[in-house]
C-alpha cells in the first residue's frame, strides 16, 4: 500500500506543487515509524546547494521534509570548497586536520603536488588522514557503499567501501545513481550495506555557470527536487524502507561573482618576492627567501605590508589565521592567506564564472541546507542553531550504532534531531 501510495505521489507531483503536498508525505511518515535495531542510512550530497534555494526557487518535495521530517542549517568547514568539504562530511575532521586543504597543494615533506586533475595524488592515500565513515563502519561489520562521494574512490587505511565508483570512470545519469542505490538496498541482508553515500555534481555547476540567482539555476533546482522525489519513492519500494534513514545536504553554498570584483597581486606585489601562488579561493602564497650579503632575507613582511589595507580582503600568516576558521596548523597550507570577501576574486585573468565558493563559511551564502526524515529522526523538527558539518560523522556513527573515531565534530551538536 506504501508503495503504490507513493507512486501516485511522485506521479502528481508535477502537479501538485503546492500547500497540500507536505500532508501526503506526513501521512507516509505516520505509518513507517520503525522500532527496528537494523538502521540503514542514505545520505545524499547536492554539491553547492545553497541553504536558502528552498526560499528562493520550487522545492515542495523538500519543503516537505522540512515540515514532517527534521531540517536545519549547517555551516561548511573553511574552505568552503567540494573535495575538503565532502572529505569533512566523511570524516568529521576539518580540512586543516584531515589533509585535504584544497584542490591543489604542494606536500612539503614528499615535494609532490597534490591535485584532483593527477590521478597519481588524487587516488594516493598518502595525503589523505582522518577515517572515513565508510572505514569506520566496515571495521566494525557495517558494509557501506558510496556512488561518486569524494575521496571514497581512495584506499584510506587500505579500505574501500563494499561498493565504490570511481569518479572519472564513464559517470552514471542522475537517475542511474538512484536506481544504483536502489540495486545496493536490495541486495540479500548478507551483501546489503547499512550506509549509502550518494553524490550529485549539480547545482553547483550550474550556479557557477550562470549564477546562482538565474533562470538556469532555478530551473537545476527544480529538477533536483522533482529528483529527490523520485528517489524517495523508489526507496519506499524497499521491503526494509521502514527502517531507511533519508538525509539531504551539501558541501557548500555559492555566491555571485564578476570580472569587475577582481584584486590582482600584480598591482601591489613585486613578482619576485612570490616564490609559489595559488589563485584559488583562498588564495596562498608563499614567499621568496634569499641570501643577501650572508643574511637570510624572506619577503612575508613585504607582502603582508602591501596587501594589509587593501580594500576587500584579509591577508593572514599560516599561524595567525582566526581560530573561528580552525585553518592554519597543517604545514601545507602556504605561508601567507589571502582570504577575499565574498564575492570579490584574487586573480590575475578576468572569471569566466558567474558564481564561486570557498570563502568564509560564516557567511550566508556559503552555508547549506539540512534535511532528514526516517525512523531515527524527530518529526516537524527545525533546529534554530546553525551546525558544523564536522558534526555529520558523529551523527550517522549514532544511526549506525558505531563507535566513531577521535574526531572535531560533536554529536550534542545534532543529537536533537534525534527521538
Amino acid at each position: 500500500q506504501r508503495g503504490c501510495f507513493l507512486d501516485s505521489l511522485a506521479n502528481k507531483y508535477f502537479r501538485m506543487k503546492n500547500l497540500l503536498f507536505p500532508l501526503f508525505l506526513f501521512a507516509l511518515l505516520l505509518s513507517s515509524c520503525s522500532t527496528k535495531q537494523e538502521p540503514y542510512v542514505v545520505i545524499v550530497s547536492l554539491d553547492g546547494f545553497r541553504w536558502d534555494y528552498c526560499k528562493m526557487y520550487n522545492t515542495p518535495f523538500l519543503d516537505s521534509i522540512a515540515m514532517v521530517g527534521a531540517s536545519g542549517r549547517m555551516r561548511p568547514s573553511y574552505p568552503s570548497k567540494t573535495f575538503p568539504n565532502h572529505y569533512t562530511i566523511a570524516t568529521g575532521l576539518v580540512p586543516d586536520h584531515h589533509g585535504i586543504i584544497a584542490n591543489r597543494f604542494i606536500d612539503r615533506v614528499s615535494g609532490r603536488q597534490f591535485s584532483l586533475s593527477t590521478p597519481e595524488t588524487k587516488y594516493d592515500a598518502y595525503f589523505y588522514h582522518g577515517e572515513p565513515i565508510w572505514v569506520t563502519s566496515q571495521l566494525q561489520g557495517i558494509k557501506a557503499a558510496t556512488v561518486y562521494w569524494p575521496g571514497s574512490d581512495v584506499p584510506i587505511k587500505d579500505i574501500y567501501p563494499s561498493v565504490y565508483h570511481k569518479y572519472s570512470d564513464s559517470l552514471l545519469r542522475h537517475e542511474e545513481r538512484i536506481q544504483e542505490v536502489v540495486r545496493l538496498l536490495s541486495l540479500p541482508e548478507s551483501e546489503r550495506p547499512h550506509l549509502v553515500m550518494c553524490y550529485f555534481e549539480e547545482p553547483d555547476h550550474t550556479g557557477h555557470m550562470f549564477d546562482p540567482q538565474s533562470q538556469e539555476t532555478s530551473d537545476m533546482i527544480e529538477h533536483l527536487d522533482s529528483l529527490m522525489c523520485q528517489f524517495y519513492c523508489e526507496l519506499s519500494k524497499l521491503d526494509i524502507f521502514d527502517d531507511v534513514n533519508f538525509i539531504v545536504t551539501s558541501d557548500h553554498g555559492m555566491t555571485s561573482v564578476s570580472s569587475e570584483h577582481m584584486i590582482r597581486l600584480s598591482d601591489y606585489l613585486c613578482p619576485e618576492w612570490i616564490e609559489n601562488v595559488d589563485y584559488s579561493i583562498p588564495t596562498m602564497l608563499d614567499a621568496v627567501s634569499e641570501d643577501r650579503d650572508g643574511v637570510m632575507v624572506n619577503y612575508a613582511d613585504s607582502i603582508i605590508d602591501r596587501l594589509k589595507n587593501v580594500p576587500h580582503i584579509y591577508v593572514w600568516r599560516r599561524d595567525e589565521v582566526p581560530d573561528s576558521l580552525q585553518f592554519g596548523s597543517n604545514a601545507n597550507i602556504g605561508e601567507i592567506i589571502i582570504d577575499s570577501e565574498p564575492g570579490w576574486l584574487v586573480d590575475e585573468k578576468e572569471t569566466l564564472y558567474k558564481g564561486a565558493h570557498g570563502f568564509n563559511p560564516f557567511h550566508l551564502d556559503m552555508q547549506v541546507p539540512f534535511f532528514a526524515i526516517g525512523p531515527q529522526f524527530k518529526q516537524s523538527y527545525h533546529k534554530s542553531d546553525i551546525f558544523q558539518n564536522t558534526a555529520i560523522y558523529p551523527l550517522l556513527c549514532r544511526l549506525l550504532n558505531i563507535e566513531p573515531a577521535p574526531v572535531d565534530g560533536h554529536i550534542e551538536e545534532v543529537e536533537d534531531f534525534l527521538r
